[in-house]
């Protein structure tokens, strides 16, 4: 039976891509270097020093000549500055629900600072796992995020769930031999077309987790208790 429902953060739980994509986007700019947005969307759930390596060789820069480094570090401050913390509605509405039914994860290539600062802001106390795009050596499309939840709790990986939103994560989903539904926030639904399971929009994601077969309460306040 399901036990464990892991998420991706940006584009899944939270509105927060668009912010993603202008932090880099200025220090691109400022530095004078081309950069294509939709680079972002397409490698959303990367670890972020792959996505500005991906984006520099791009346009034919080696990454080992240049300062990766101080570039994340700046796009990091940018995107401090200019992010504005917004939750999807569903997502605020049914986590709760689905806590007292599930082990519930997040999962993301964002760097650790990031990723829980929004998460501690947000949704605090809800996650029993968070991991970050610096907690695995391989990120995402690389299963090993999805499987070291997995083993975290100890669990099999056919009771586990993922919910992404972007190509590079229904690919570490399939990897990992879990279940994956996908919500094409930010991409076409036809890059996400492995998913197993495929909705429109985030009312339909509510109301498919929702609907799922699930342990009762008992049982995952036992496992919770388990593996705090």
């Amino acid at each position: 039976m399901l036990k464990v429902l892991i998420f991706d953060m940006d584009g899944v739980l939270v509105d927060s891509m668009s912010y993603h994509t202008e932090a880099m986007q200025h220090i691109f700019d400022e530095l004078g270097i081309n950069m294509d947005k939709q680079d972002i969307y397409d490698k959303e759930g990367s670890k972020t020093v792959e996505i500005v390596s991906f984006l520099l060789e791009k346009e034919g820069i080696d990454p080992l000549d240049f300062d990766v480094d101080g570039l994340i570090k700046r796009y990091r401050t940018e995107f401090a500055r200019i992010l504005v913390l917004k939750s999807f509605r569903e997502i605020d509405e049914c986590l709760p629900i689905l806590r007292e039914r599930f082990m519930l994860s997040v999962v993301s290539g964002a760097d650790r600072n990031i990723v829980h600062d929004v998460i501690g802001r947000l949704f605090d106390d809800i996650f029993d796992i968070v991991l970050s795009g610096e907690d695995v050596e391989k990120g995402k499309p690389a299963p090993d995020p999805f499987l070291k939840v997995a083993e975290m709790l100890d669990v099999g990986i056919s009771e586990c769930l993922v919910v992404e939103n972007a190509p590079m994560g229904v690919e570490a989903a399939n990897r990992a031999g879990m279940f994956c539904v996908g919500v094409p926030t930010y991409v076409s639904k036809e890059s996400i077309m492995k998913a197993d399971k495929l909705v429109d929009d985030h009312r339909m994601l509510k109301e498919f987790l929702l609907g799922l077969e699930h342990p009762e309460k008992e049982e995952v306040e036992s496992l919770r208790l388990i593996h705090k």
